[in-house]
């Protein structure tokens, strides 16, 4: 009873929190408003130290967001953990990312912003290696060390800025200095790596070790979504330089992902990869030159990406903890509600229309069509939104075919409180695409497109759909073209070997030198000189002086006649 209320009573206070927070982001949208909290801890002569947090509708309308997201994922938790032995650490520990988070987005101040951004790295380690077992550690392991390149780009920046009066970013956002280059190369390195981007994509996925309901949390508007925000709040610094290079990084990272997705048949790592597309998206329309609409993105992909974690963690939890999509199917009969919120939340990552996702997508496409770039952006862009459709499909066809694939005892049983964290966030899924954007764009945006260039984004819809249903299909009479292409589907389903990239290869060299020392110096020389002859001398001279201590007359005269013929010699 004692770990029903902790649950329920921090799920009730987020969700009122989250409400606060986004009728406060309405009140400062509308009024044009920022608040700046200035929390004075000790002033001694002319040094003061502060905590200082921001107030304005880009903050609080994120912040309500995670506070919503939270508290259904919470709620959702209490079912999901009940058999566990240590689940109030682990509701300790979901509080603690969602105040890191929290601390990360209300900060204009790169030191209390470091707080957060830290918080984040170490916290999500613990969630990782939630399941004490080989593969959940290794996953961590690779999730920190790369998640601390980001955490020294950080803390470089806060040491670059001492060029600056102060670590209030916002007051030199738009001040052109030579050094500026550098402060903003760090700080987009810090967002590559939080937010998984070439190189440094190979521990999103990765990271899937963790329960569900963290993986809901993290991959929708918690960590991996920081180093968008952090990026869309430096925006003004970087559009001083020509972004190109970063450009070509995310559209990278968003057609790997689309690629890599198609041939992945685990349920969580398809979602994590998914993931992992839509933050390729959100950079690459940040660095074409629209923040508002990154943010825009960022604030409806949490929604739906929540809601498709959640569906995908009650599919895994009645499947006795099978992940594999090859065994599922006919799962619309067992779990009618769960397939109807995974089909949706779905159908919002493809960007259908007037659903959540459409009104971001679609936004993102046309004006990424208006920004002047050349045809290979164009086509990357437009055919990584197919790829999106395609594995969506797949992972539809593959959840609801006719005939069930499954074991034979399963256990297919709605949980009441996870369909009801499911509601609110299927209701967000189909509105806050519509709601939001009346919001943030004051004018309506008029985009003038020919026919053509219009209707592409719904032909690369539907060719992707069509995509997703060949690749899932299975004709037993004709050879796999998976097995004819082997080499070819080894490289794209493997995202690019980036994973071994991230690991072997960069640990290889270390492992090898550190082995030929080992051989050659512990093990070698080293204990043939050092160990074994300094053992060896030491015998030698003990058996000398216990040779002297035998009293014996010869040895007395020969050192008597030694010792006089030394005296006469000198």
């Amino acid at each position: 009873m004692k770990n029903t209320s902790f649950y329920m009573i921090s799920s009730f206070f987020l969700f009122f929190m989250g409400l606060l927070m986004f009728l406060l982001g309405l009140f400062f949208i509308y009024f044009n408003q920022i608040f700046l909290l200035d929390w004075e801890f000790i002033s001694y002569n002319s040094m003061m130290v502060t905590l200082t947090f921001i107030f304005d509708w880009m903050s609080l309308l994120f912040g309500g967001c995670v506070f919503f997201i939270s508290s259904m994922v919470i709620l959702y938790s209490h079912s999901y953990m009940i058999s566990d032995y240590n689940k109030i650490r682990f509701l300790y520990l979901v509080l603690m990312f969602i105040f890191s988070m929290f601390m990360l987005i209300m900060s204009p101040n790169l030191v209390s912003i470091l707080i957060g951004w830290d918080g984040l790295g170490l916290v999500s380690y613990c969630l990782v290696i939630y399941f004490q077992n080989y593969k959940s550690h290794s996953a961590g392991m690779l999730t920190i060390l790369t998640n601390r390149i980001g955490d020294v780009a950080i803390l470089l920046s806060i040491a670059w800025m001492m060029n600056f009066g102060s670590w209030h970013f916002f007051y030199y956002l738009f001040l052109y200095d030579g050094w500026v280059f550098y402060l903003t190369i760090l700080l987009i390195l810090a967002g590559f790596t939080k937010s998984a981007q070439i190189p440094f994509s190979s521990w999103l996925p990765a990271a899937m070790a963790a329960p569900t309901p963290v993986s809901a949390l993290v991959h929708s508007s918690t960590l991996v979504t920081a180093g968008v925000y952090l990026l869309i709040r430096f925006s003004s610094m970087i559009y001083m330089f020509n972004c190109n290079f970063f450009l070509i990084l995310s559209l990278m990272t968003m057609f790997m992902s689309g690629m890599g997705a198609n041939f992945e048949f685990d349920l969580k790592k398809i979602i994590a990869l998914s993931t992992l597309s839509q933050l390729g998206l959100m950079m690459s329309i940040l660095f074409l030159g629209f923040p508002y609409l990154s943010y825009f993105h960022l604030l409806t992909h949490a929604f739906f990406k929540a809601l498709l974690f959640l569906c995908a963690g009650l599919i895994i939890h009645v499947m006795n903890d099978t992940q594999d999509i090859r065994f599922m199917g006919g799962l619309s009969y067992q779990l009618p509600f769960t397939i109807t919120c995974f089909c949706i939340s779905n159908l919002s990552l493809c960007g259908f229309p007037y659903l959540s996702g459409f009104y971001s997508k679609d936004l993102i496409l046309e004006l990424s069509t208006f920004s002047g770039s050349n045809i290979y952006i164009y086509i990357i862009m437009y055919i990584s939104v197919g790829l999106t459709v395609s594995y969506s499909m797949r992972l539809i066809y593959y959840t609801m075919n006719l005939y069930p694939n499954s074991y034979s005892c399963q256990n297919y049983s709605e949980d009441k409180l996870m369909n009801f964290s499911m509601i609110f966030l299927v209701m967000m899924s189909i509105l806050s695409g519509s709601l939001l954007m009346w919001m943030i764009f004051m004018t309506p945006t008029f985009l003038i497109l020919s026919t053509f260039m219009k209707l592409m984004s719904l032909f690369m819809v539907f060719m992707g759909s069509f995509l997703g249903y060949e690749l899932s299909i299975f004709y037993y009479n004709l050879s796999s073209s998976y097995l004819t292409f082997y080499k070819i589907s080894c490289f794209l389903g493997s995202m690019w070997f980036l994973p071994s990239f991230s690991t072997y290869i960069l640990n290889n060299n270390f492992l090898n030198f550190s082995f030929n020392l080992n051989q050659n110096l512990e093990v070698g020389w080293g204990e043939l000189i050092f160990s074994k002859l300094s053992f060896f001398y030491v015998v030698v001279l003990s058996k000398l002086v216990h040779f002297f201590y035998y009293n014996n007359l010869k040895i007395y005269m020969v050192s008597f006649f030694l010792f006089a013929l030394m005296f006469f010699v000198f």
